[in-house]
């Protein structure tokens, strides 16, 4: 069964547009609503006095919201709240001392469609769940379990293999330069000690190795000169060769370089993800997709941004420069990618990002964060440029289902329609609101 609306005013929290299109859609519902930007203490217990519902506290500082919503549980000991935190840590310890309170974030609700956007087939959102991958396909239908295709799991893990010890930047490529040049003169002269000189394999290593290190052979007495001449020459150019690796390796270890030479932080070649924008959305995104069995390469253009050590930490390579310049795609391999994601917080920038990975790669499939201006939300020329995700839609429709004291379980974008799936209830089609709240 249904729940009806309750009674009594709701309370929304924030000047964000996930705020004002809560507020919107409350109000399309008849319901009475209070919109405070950032109130004071004094502010917010004069709006909660009287018969208020529900509070919605939807900020981009988990700080504040955390504030708020702890003031808010004094104020009105079990009131039905829903509040925006990124932080996983955060939110969980809030969900601990405030039961009443659901939790959740912009990222984590836009992510089942960023991610179901990047795969092919039917798919409307992808929800990672405790017992496994949960699809959720077009036109409302009942989900499924799902499991990424083998050929894009082995593609995926092939481009990561092919991306170990692959230089991509200038200090990249003098330590590689530098590694290969003493690694090529340790193997000539080992062959030369072998074959001209006719010394056991050991011995001719152990030769090799005294020229690479600049020590020399022991004696050149009885040597053939030409030996004698390679072995001088091959320790004058070792000089050049070990200044570069070593240059390389402080360079490397010194830098915190958010791309790695091996291991989990390299970038792939073939069958990945390319995001554009490193923020909440673009973070989360790229750790589902990860956990998927993707390969992913982030783009994020400010080289202070405050999510680059934990994608660092996360294992994600990001590149840093501008996700509409052709040579930054060209650098992330968009033309060998199953898929590309612009879900920086300007749109515009994700709309030129998208049309130049167009440019760049015609046939790969798009996704692009949208939705806040209202010249983007009318016009359907997005839809020629990829798929549209309207971050701050899904985030309004989720809230307005928790407000209504309804159990929303994931919501999802549909070819620009929002289905909010109720545990109870099954979906229940989102109807479009207007962008702004009438005070």
């Amino acid at each position: 069964m249904t729940s009806t609306p309750p009674p009594g005013r709701h309370v929304v929290v924030g000047m964000t547009p996930e705020a004002s299109r809560t507020c919107a859609a409350l109000q399309d519902l008849g319901l009475s609503v209070t919109h405070l930007g950032e109130p004071s203490e004094t502010e917010l217990a004069r709006a909660m006095a009287g018969g208020v519902s529900s509070l919605a506290v939807l900020l981009h500082n988990d700080t504040q919201a955390l504030r708020y919503c702890l003031a808010a549980e004094h104020l009105r000991p079990g009131l039905p709240m829903v509040v925006a935190i990124f932080d996983k840590t955060a939110a969980t310890q809030l969900v601990r001392v405030v039961p009443n309170c659901r939790v959740t974030s912009p990222a984590d609700l836009a992510t089942p469609s960023l991610v179901a956007a990047c795969l092919p087939g039917d798919l409307a959102g992808l929800v990672r769940e405790p017992s496994g991958w949960r699809a959720y396909p077009r036109a409302a239908a009942a989900p499924r379990p799902f499991a990424l295709p083998p050929a894009m799991r082995f593609r995926a893990g092939l481009g990561k293999l092919l991306g170990q010890l692959r230089p991509h930047d200038s200090g990249s490529q003098i330590l590689m330069t530098g590694l290969s040049g003493l690694l090529l003169l340790l193997l000539a002269d080992t062959v030369a000690g072998v074959s001209l000189l006719h010394k056991p394999f050991v011995d001719a290593f152990h030769t090799a190795v005294q020229i690479v290190a600049t020590v020399g052979p022991a004696s050149s007495t009885g040597t053939q000169p030409a030996y004698v001449l390679f072995a001088a020459l091959a320790m004058l150019v070792t000089i050049g060769l070990t200044a570069m690796f070593t240059a390389g390796i402080v360079e490397h270890l010194l830098s915190g370089r958010l791309i790695g030479l091996w291991g989990r932080r390299v970038l792939p070649r073939r069958g990945h993800v390319v995001v554009v924008g490193m923020g909440q959305v673009g973070l989360r995104l790229a750790s589902e997709l990860k956990a998927l069995g993707l390969g992913v390469v982030g783009i994020e253009r400010d080289r202070g941004a405050p999510n680059l050590m934990a994608a660092r930490a996360s294992g994600i390579p990001v590149l840093i420069g501008d996700g509409s310049r052709r040579a930054v795609l060209s650098k992330a391999r968009v033309d060998r990618a199953v898929a590309f994601c612009a879900v920086g917080s300007d749109e515009l920038d994700n709309i030129a990002a998208a049309v130049t990975a167009r440019a760049v790669a015609p046939e790969i499939r798009v996704a692009l964060r949208a939705g806040n201006h209202d010249a983007i939300a009318e016009t359907r020329s997005l839809f020629h440029i990829g798929t549209v995700c309207d971050v701050t839609g899904l985030t309004a429709a989720y809230v307005v289902q928790c407000l209504v004291g309804r159990s929303p379980r994931t919501v999802v974008s549909d070819a620009g329609q929002l289905w909010v799936w109720d545990r109870l209830d099954g979906p229940i089609r989102m109807h479009s609101t207007s962008t702004e709240c009438a005070h």
